[in-house]
């Protein structure tokens, strides 16, 4: 009786135990406004000069893209950004004849995308939109024509470079956009819309987006419901049908920021966050699946807590950033400071981050 009883009592301690809190490796500069949303650019031989571009969600004037290096600070700084809302990276888009990394970013009151192109050596980014510029949404209007959450899909077959978008409130069906990238003829960028899909389940929006360029597949949060992954490819034969809704259990706040953490052979982490005010979670789910069904993600293979309030976007690297980030870096919105906070990659997933991937997103 007396080892049931204190079997019991250990129980009861361990359940009630607080959670363990993992603390950022560093801090970025604080910004002028709200910030929303980060994208990190991998450099092609000195991973260590590596940006993070991020946006400050404000109406123009203060709002405007914001270029991090590794070290938290403050590299460049576009202002006059009317709301933008989220930002992605993506390497060698063609444009007057040359491949350009690209960041591009949702510019929310203006209903339309920014392109910026990303110098080789990491030295700073510039506005590549076309003059025309690249609305989105067609004849909606007012909130069903404001972007919000944007991916970008590498099409391995081609090349070919797709922008995702999410937008403020839309329909059950069709919810997200995707506009095909492409040099309008001046070496600057247009998007030509390839599809509608996305289911929605009517409560809040949809904002977080990611895409797996490797394994071919786009994951959306819905922020009062769960995770929907679809194909990413407009025009694989199955791009109209849903390949799985998870992380529908467990979430005690918004679904918001979602993030790939890619490893060998297609392992890795879909990572998460649920929103929370001075300590937000991240849900990390089996990037491959389970045994048998590569879209069984029903179950987080864990559940971190960490010290950012109310985290929106989040970012992972999974190649090394220098002797900071052995392992990968993963960047996330933190609120209440106006920032953004870098975790190495180990911490959040301690022992099971340990394996390195030469991927780029």
């Amino acid at each position: 009786m007396f080892k049931l009883v204190c079997l019991n009592l250990t129980l009861l301690l361990t359940a009630c135990a607080p959670a363990r809190v993992v603390q950022p490796a560093l801090s970025t500069e604080k910004l002028a406004g709200d910030p929303d949303d980060p994208a990190i650019w991998i450099h092609p031989s000195q991973p260590e000069r590596s940006l993070i571009i991020a946006t400050v969600k404000e109406p123009a004037p203060v709002g405007a893209i914001v270029v991090f290096d590794v070290k938290g600070r403050i590299q460049q700084t576009i202002p006059g950004i009317d709301r933008p809302n989220n930002v992605d990276v993506e390497y060698g888009l063609m444009l007057g004849g040359q491949p350009v990394d690209i960041a591009v970013a949702t510019e929310r009151l203006k209903k339309q995308l920014r392109v910026f192109a990303i110098a080789h050596d990491g030295s700073g980014i510039r506005d590549v939109t076309s003059e025309k510029g690249i609305p989105v949404f067609g004849s909606f209007q007012g909130e069903q024509a404001s972007p919000m959450g944007i991916a970008l899909y590498k099409r391995p077959s081609d090349g070919a470079i797709f922008a995702i978008v999410g937008r403020k409130t839309g329909p059950q069906t069709g919810y997200l956009h995707q506009y095909r990238l492409e040099d309008d003829g001046t070496g600057k960028a247009k998007g030509v819309k390839v599809r509608e899909f996305g289911n929605f389940s009517g409560s809040k929006e949809i904002e977080a987006i990611a895409v797996d360029d490797e394994l071919g597949y786009v994951y959306y949060a819905d922020e009062d419901y769960g995770i929907h992954k679809w194909h990413a490819d407009p025009d694989h034969p199955e791009a109209g049908k849903e390949l799985a809704v998870f992380g529908t259990q467990e979430f005690k706040g918004n679904h918001e920021g979602i993030a790939i953490y890619t490893q060998p052979d297609g392992k890795g982490y879909i990572v998460c966050t649920d929103q929370l005010p001075g300590g937000s979670r991240l849900h990390l789910f089996a990037r491959e699946g389970a045994p048998g069904n590569p879209h069984d993600h029903s179950k987080p293979i864990k559940i971190v807590t960490t010290s950012a309030d109310s985290t929106d976007g989040i970012q992972a690297a999974s190649v090394s950033l220098g002797s900071a980030f052995p392992h990968g870096l993963l960047v996330m919105m933190n609120s209440k400071e106006q920032n953004f906070h870098y975790y190495r990659w180990e911490d959040v997933a301690g022992a099971a981050g340990s394996q390195l991937t030469s991927a780029r997103k």
